[in-house]
């Protein structure tokens, strides 16, 4: 399973009308961490792809998209339910952490 690039909010709300929980990582490709966190992020998305559909928001190709969810810090991981943020993981994680976070939600 491949990770979906979002392109446009209306990419965004389209993927967010699926009854499916949406895993949004927020990054940018000038953030080490964003780097570092990228293939852990795939192996998680793939892993839960029965679960959850993985996206990846570039900030700074979608500024409102961040603004909207109040990002301050990059990477950012959202989990959401119904379109409602249901949790939030903020910084780089190993993968351990990082399941163990979704199995919690």
């Amino acid at each position: 399973m491949s990770v979906e690039e979002i392109r446009s909010e209306q990419h965004f709300t389209d993927v967010l009308a699926s009854n499916t929980e949406v895993l949004v990582d927020f990054w940018a490709p000038w953030c080490g961490p964003c780097k570092a966190m990228t293939p852990i992020f795939e192996q998680v998305a793939g892993e839960q792809s029965s679960r959850v559909k993985a996206v990846k928001v570039n900030i700074d190709d979608m500024p409102v998209l961040a603004q909207k969810y109040g990002i301050r810090s990059i990477p950012s991981l959202l989990l959401l339910k119904d379109k409602l943020v249901s949790s939030e993981h903020v910084g780089a994680a190993p993968k351990k952490e990082l399941l163990a976070w979704l199995n919690e939600h």
